[in-house]
């Protein structure tokens, strides 16, 4: 019996995808609601899995087409693989079978044959395009991870499972100071994604190489072009000693890990802060529809994340109503699912203010854009010991510069520059987070 595979529903707001990677070829047996393709969206990533059990017997679109909801993506022969070939060789009559049998074993032993000198000369012949664009770009072997596909082939999803291994053992073995810079590295690694791509190995040097953008890019590059067209945007710098931040995490970070389950990071102290400072100043947590001021009586806070796609803000929902290891475990699941590309449409949806942390890529200083039709975005930065004047001494401190992108049609210098003070108030004392003060 054969099955049609069509392109689900696509979420509200989006009318066609792209087909990305097919994850089984075509004669592939395949299980029911096991993983056929990716269609790739401007924000989301969505998995096409088998309606049933049987082979692959049809692929109707090859990657890097566009389709729209309902289209038909492939045909499946739902039953057991291959039955259909024996009954025709049967037809042929008998007199042939032993010759056939034996073409049959012959063929088999020399494409065995063929492989295991494919993998011994070349263990990229055993990965899929998109699988071997990852190791490299991870500096992963292929003999390290473990195939799942067809014949040992190694996938995508293999090589994102070794990246995570890794990242985990790498994170065991290093000191806790250095926690956090590892944390980072591993992030940037996974986020250099394929803009270097094989140029390298091309044997002219002045070869040039054009892709087309990813839906997801393309995306990105119409907000930031919207961004800065259609706001005033204007940016307003601070710094912050972490001095006390860092203290009070040090002191009780190891206690909030075994009682919680995951570690305390900074970012949870900047949401609170954020969250407290939108409090006392409203007009920055608003919006401009048309010609009103929307001012939202919640905080819906997003948190920037890279991902091998590109930048990613997902939101955390009523962030005011969330305890410290509620943002720090949210945030942890956002960021490890926007790596494996499942973050959905819903969780990148609206959002009242925006977060974006270039500090884990070591960044000092820079003007983040704001994310329409939010009216402002906080940028956080590396942190860095610097000779502060502190009762009419020269000290050393841990100092972050923060920055404040806004909309000038909505929010005055004023409100913005006070807000941002605001913010570094609260996180030189702490204490004031947990007394609202």
């Amino acid at each position: 019996m054969a099955t049609e595979v069509k392109v689900p529903e696509l979420p509200e707001s989006v009318s066609e995808a792209t087909v990305g990677e097919w994850q089984k070829s075509k004669g592939d047996r395949v299980e029911r609601d096991e993983n056929l393709l990716d269609l790739e969206t401007d924000k989301v990533v969505l998995e096409v899995p088998a309606v049933a059990a049987g082979v692959l017997a049809e692929i109707k679109v090859e990657a890097g087409q566009t389709v729209q909801a309902g289209d038909v993506l492939a045909i499946l022969e739902e039953g057991e693989g291959g039955e259909s070939s024996e009954d025709e060789d049967a037809d042929d009559g008998d007199d042939n079978a032993p010759a056939k049998a034996s073409a049959s074993e012959d063929d088999s032993k020399s494409k065995a044959d063929d492989n295991d000198d494919d993998q011994a000369g070349d263990e990229d012949a055993v990965a899929s395009p998109a699988a071997k664009k990852l190791m490299d770009e991870n500096d992963i072997a292929a003999r390290n991870v473990k195939g799942s596909g067809k014949d040992g082939r190694i996938t995508k999803a293999d090589v994102q499972k070794a990246i995570e291994t890794k990242s985990n053992d790498q994170s065991s073995a290093r000191s806790k100071p250095a926690e956090d810079r590892g944390d980072a590295r591993e992030e940037q690694a996974v986020s250099e994604k394929a803009d270097r791509q094989a140029l390298a190995d091309m044997p002219d040097e002045r070869t040039e190489q054009r892709v087309p953008m990813t839906r997801i890019r393309q995306r990105i590059a119409e907000r930031l072009l919207d961004a800065s067209q259609n706001t005033a945007m204007l940016t307003t710098f601070n710094d912050v000693d972490m001095k006390s931040v860092m203290e009070l995490r040090s002191q009780y970070k190891d206690k909030f890990e075994k009682d919680h389950e995951v570690r305390l990071g900074f970012m949870s102290f900047f949401v609170k802060a954020a969250v407290e400072s939108l409090k006392r100043f409203p007009i920055v947590n608003a919006s401009i529809d048309e010609g009103d001021i929307v001012y939202h009586g919640y905080y819906d806070v997003g948190v920037a994340v890279s991902s091998p796609r590109g930048l990613l803000v997902p939101v955390l929902r009523d962030a005011d109503q969330m305890s410290y290891a509620q943002i720090e475990s949210t945030i942890r699941d956002l960021g490890k699912r926007a790596q494996e590309g499942k973050v959905t449409m819903d969780e990148m949806t609206g959002g009242t203010f925006t977060i974006t942390n270039g500090g884990v890529f070591g960044s000092l200083l820079s003007t983040p854009i704001i994310n329409p039709p939010q009216a402002a975005i906080l940028g956080m930065h590396a942190t860095n010991d610097k000779p502060v004047v502190v009762d009419g001494e020269i000290v050393i401190r841990p100092i972050m510069q923060l920055a404040l992108s806004y909309d000038h049609r909505l929010i005055d210098g004023r409100d913005a520059v006070l807000f941002l003070r605001t913010i570094k108030e609260l996180l030189e004392d702490p204490a004031r987070l947990l007394l609202q003060v």
